[in-house]
């Protein structure tokens, strides 16, 4: 099969450091070109694949200093993947709804994952004014906003099998990674450690939208001795960070639509202790991978308890429900239900007329 992957360009294929939806999009084109097929992924210029590169910028535009309007190289990109999107059989879009009006006349050899909240007002319009694109989501939850959307399948997340090791947590401290924002609450992380008297490293970035929250409200309880902020790491060093924790905290206060760190952590077999928001009842079993808990008091009484769990059995967790060979076969079956369905319709095209870049 010829496919066709499209990534936001705000980070590289895999991301340098932090990034979510750009690390998935690698290890699902890895995958599909392991398992022969043939893969072009529109990316970054520094990504790394094992699939045909299409660059539609020349590095990742977060750490491009040059750059001040992003949607731009977006838009160049989506208009070269219509350029040669009748060389593929599968278009597969992971870029919101950005390609929306560029592909609604040929939708049905397209799939759309949505990786972000779906809880935004304006949202529902681009999706009822282009209600035949096929939607996936990371999770049911993410689904709740618009349930009536054009909704193929949920496809949770997958990370190489061998990616990470299993770590024995012999770290002695509490973990924290993500962003730091009003969301993922690593205010609620520091007060759980200092309640409970164990270290926490944070290894987290601060985005420019993030930064004044960052030196107004978190800064100041990064006086405390226990804890230490240890900035963004990149995919090398998550591992042995995760590993050596005695456990991750996940103290989101939003509609979390996945939390890749989840199975991240359970690869190394660290347990998680999040609070039980979006999608964290769909991906941690309650007292085996981990705690769902809804306040402080209930988060720091588990502690103890995630100290217990059999570390051995997480990981075992993960290879059975969160591998990317799970995921890119989850894909596959979606591509199939396109193409078959297509089969039985009006073929359509997504030729256009030339013009230069």
């Amino acid at each position: 099969m010829k496919i066709a992957q499209i990534a936001p360009l705000y980070e590289s294929c895999p991301p340098r450091y932090y990034g979510g939806t750009e690390r998935v999009v690698t290890y699902l084109t890895d995958e599909l070109v392991r398992h022969g097929h043939e893969v072009t992924l529109f990316a970054s210029g520094d990504s790394r694949t094992a699939a045909r590169l299409e660059a539609g910028c020349e590095k990742a535009l977060r750490l491009d200093g040059q750059v001040k309007d992003p949607l731009v190289y977006h838009l160049r990109m989506l208009h070269r993947v219509r350029q040669q999107a009748d060389e593929f059989d599968i278009l597969h879009f992971h870029t919101d709804y950005l390609h929306f009006p560029f592909f609604a006349e040929c939708w049905d050899k397209t799939v759309t994952t949505l990786h972000g909240r779906l809880d935004l007002s304006d949202l529902a319009v681009m999706m009822r004014t282009f209600p035949d694109l096929p939607l996936v989501s990371i999770s049911k939850e993410q689904r709740t906003p618009m349930p009536w959307a054009n909704w193929y399948q949920t496809v949770f997340h997958g990370l190489p099998r061998d990616l990470h090791r299993f770590g024995e947590g012999n770290g002695g401290y509490l973990a924290f990674l993500g962003r730091v924002s009003p969301e993922k609450r690593v205010d609620r992380a520091i007060a759980i450690a200092r309640r409970v008297g164990l270290p926490l490293h944070i290894a987290a970035k601060v985005d420019p939208v993030d930064s004044a929250y960052h030196e107004t409200e978190i800064v100041p309880l990064l006086q405390d001795p226990l804890i230490q902020f240890v900035g963004e790491i990149g995919e090398a060093d998550k591992g042995p960070f995760l590993g050596a924790a005695l456990a991750l905290l996940f103290p989101i206060d939003w509609p979390e639509p996945f939390g890749l760190v989840l199975i991240e952590a359970m690869a190394n077999g660290t347990p998680v202790i999040a609070f039980g928001r979006g999608s964290v009842p769909e991906i941690i079993e309650d007292g085996l991978t981990g705690f769902i808990v809804d306040s402080l008091d209930a988060a720091v009484a588990a502690v103890p308890l995630a100290k217990q769990l059999d570390r051995v059995a997480i990981r075992r967790c993960f290879e059975q429900r969160f591998t990317s060979e799970r995921m890119a076969h989850d894909y596959l079956r979606i591509y199939d239900q396109v193409l078959s369905a297509r089969a039985f319709g009006t073929r359509t095209t997504c030729r256009m007329t030339q013009a230069a870049d």
